[in-house]
């Protein structure tokens, strides 16, 4: 079952057709939502397999790319999926015929904004490179202790737990939205104003899509046009974006000791500084993941909650009772002294610097990386972590450049590389090498800097197999 939908609140410049580009999980999601608000819609995509799951699973037309382009007059907007590049052709052809291009969170955000599925929800955004997941799961955990007050119903949603457009239809009224949302997606938004929106840290990644570092910090800074904006002001090129909105009202979050409006650390505890008192939030101590990282998303998480009325109470409450996914920095296994943390989801070096800062002590780190680093450099990170290292791994397409950043950095560091291209073979060479030179208190930390899928089908597959073939060697 689903909610009960308004159709008559759609909004004006949806009613006359929707073109909706790609028929991937997105597109079919807006497809679905689409026909369930009654809007017609043509889905295009070149691929025959999802044009046929699209014409059995809705009643949208599915054509091809080259047909989508004689369809502009049948309609009078277009959803593309997140992926799509701004310079694809069909989009681009879409825009010179005057359509605007929209993307399916915007799409959402419309919807809900226009009453279409009941009063419209309060919507809370994350965003950054690192940590989003972990930040929305966190704030998704705080505010779900913090319907025992409201009542209301939270949802992790967006690029974690659901899609938004089911928790939009969720029979079982959902009314906060709690969504992470990647670059693509804020790219694609143009009204999307959250009722409160972090951006949590900056570094190179997807440049590829956006063409350039400053494109994709734009669409990041979308974010901070939310109601309530909050912010990692412990990154600089963020707290250069915060202060470019010429908005004085910005919630910071730090490590360090915070200032007015900001949330920061105190001794062992995470406290919020309103300008007139300081709030004990809640403890440093057992926030999971340990360590920086985890303890920057939970400021980001509380800050966020802060700003909605959440109780102190109901903020620890929500961290103590949140645990990590997968392959975001969990113990996967422990034998012989030696831990072996799965941190796969550290697919470029900004992340793999905060999971390779709270590792270990000076020489009790034996590192397992490489991949596709898409241009990125990883010098810095090899430099400013080599003294932590007894010994490095490396594997995937990347591996050599991985490999002089190391010899460059950490000559005495016995290394080991992987020239098997079989993604479970050259893991379980990697283990191997990692499993003979780690010592009783050491730590062994897949936390590649790169991306999965020269070798793998994604980064769950890759910490999947880091962590049988830990099983394996370390017993």
């Amino acid at each position: 079952m689903t909610a009960p939908v308004e159709t008559a609140l759609v909004p004006e410049a949806l009613r006359g057709g929707v073109l909706v580009a790609g028929a991937g999980v997105s597109g079919l999601g807006a497809a679905r939502l689409l026909d369930a608000v009654g809007v017609t819609c043509v889905v295009a995509d070149d691929n025959p397999a999802n044009r046929e799951k699209v014409a059995g699973e809705t009643s949208a037309r599915a054509v091809s790319t080259a047909d989508a382009t004689e369809l502009f007059d049948e309609v009078s907007i277009v959803v593309t999926s997140p992926g799509w590049r701004p310079d694809s052709p069909l989009l681009v052809a879409a825009q010179d015929a005057g359509l605007e291009v929209i993307g399916d969170v915007e799409l959402c955000f419309r919807l809900d904004r226009a009453g279409v599925f009941g009063s419209p929800r309060t919507w809370l955004v994350v965003t950054g490179t690192n940590g989003k997941t972990t930040t929305t799961g966190m704030l998704a955990s705080i505010m779900g202790e913090a319907s025992k007050d409201s009542g209301l119903r939270a949802q992790a949603c967006g690029n974690i737990g659901v899609a938004v457009s089911d928790a939009l239809v969720d029979a079982h009224r959902v009314d906060v939205l709690v969504a992470e949302l990647s670059s693509f997606q804020l790219y694609w938004s143009h009204q999307l104003v959250p009722d409160a929106g972090v951006l949590l840290n900056l570094a190179d990644d997807h440049i590829d899509w956006h063409g350039s570092f400053a494109a994709y910090a734009q669409a990041k800074a979308k974010v901070l046009r939310a109601r309530v904006a909050v912010a990692g002001v412990d990154d600089a090129e963020v707290a250069s974006l915060a202060a470019r909105t010429g908005r004085d009202d910005v919630i910071g979050f730090t490590l360090g000791e915070p200032g007015p409006n900001q949330a920061g650390v105190i001794g062992h505890r995470l406290v919020f500084n309103s300008g007139a008192e300081l709030q004990d939030l809640a403890s440093v101590t057992g926030i999971e993941p340990a360590g920086i990282a985890g303890v920057l998303d939970a400021l980001a998480a509380a800050a966020v909650a802060v700003s909605q009325g959440v109780s102190s109470q109901r903020i620890d409450d929500g961290l103590r009772s949140y645990r990590i996914e997968g392959h975001r920095g969990a113990v996967v296994h422990e034998a012989n002294g030696v831990r072996w943390v799965d941190n796969s989801k550290a697919t470029n070096p900004h992340a793999a610097d905060s999971a390779l800062a709270g590792a270990g002590e000076p020489g009790t780190v034996v590192w397992v990386a490489g991949g596709q680093l898409k241009g990125a450099s990883v010098d810095e990170l090899v430099a400013t972590h080599a003294h932590l290292f007894r010994a490095v791994a490396m594997l995937g397409v990347d591996r050599e450049i991985v490999l002089e950043a190391v010899r460059r950095h950490a000559p005495g560091v016995p290394v080991f590389v992987s020239e098997s291209t079989d993604p479970a073979e050259a893991m379980d060479q990697c283990v191997r090498f990692a499993a003979e030179q780690a010592l009783p208190g050491d730590t062994v930390l897949l936390a590649p800097a790169a991306a999965s899928l020269d070798m793998f089908s994604g980064m769950s597959a890759r910490g999947d197999e880091f962590a049988a073939a830990a099983m394996r060697h370390c017993v």
